[in-house]
């Protein structure tokens, strides 16, 4: 199973994220939600520091473009095999920096991905 960590997790039913931590779990994803807010995901803690995870296998981000730059290190520092930019967070620079240091990135959505079984 792939560690997967969610940027931008809410404890809020009605986001994306959230649902997103819920699937990933429910197909034994391990997961590490990380977000600007303190409370629980699915049975988690959401980290709302820069937590050290070794062995990152994709970094799913539900943070916009403009919020991004600021996590440039963090995410690119996990060196993670992908991000995946899911709708809305589509972002040029971050998928060029990832890409020259050997990180795949796709334009994408977890919840299709893993509906599908394409994750």
């Amino acid at each position: 199973m792939k560690k997967t960590l969610v940027l931008g997790a809410s404890d809020n039913p009605a986001r994306y994220s959230f649902r997103a931590v819920h699937q990933l779990k429910q197909h034994g994803h391990e997961v590490v939600p990380v977000g600007i807010r303190k409370g629980q995901v699915a049975g988690l803690a959401i980290h709302t520091d820069r937590p050290a995870a070794a062995d990152v296998d994709t970094v799913t981000l539900y943070v916009g473009p403009q919020n991004q730059p600021a996590w440039y290190d963090y995410i690119l520092d996990l060196n993670p095999k992908r991000i995946i930019f899911n709708p809305g967070t589509e972002n040029a620079e971050l998928e060029r920096l990832a890409q020259q240091r050997g990180i795949q990135t796709e334009e994408a959505c977890t919840l299709v991905m893993l509906s599908i079984g394409q994750y």
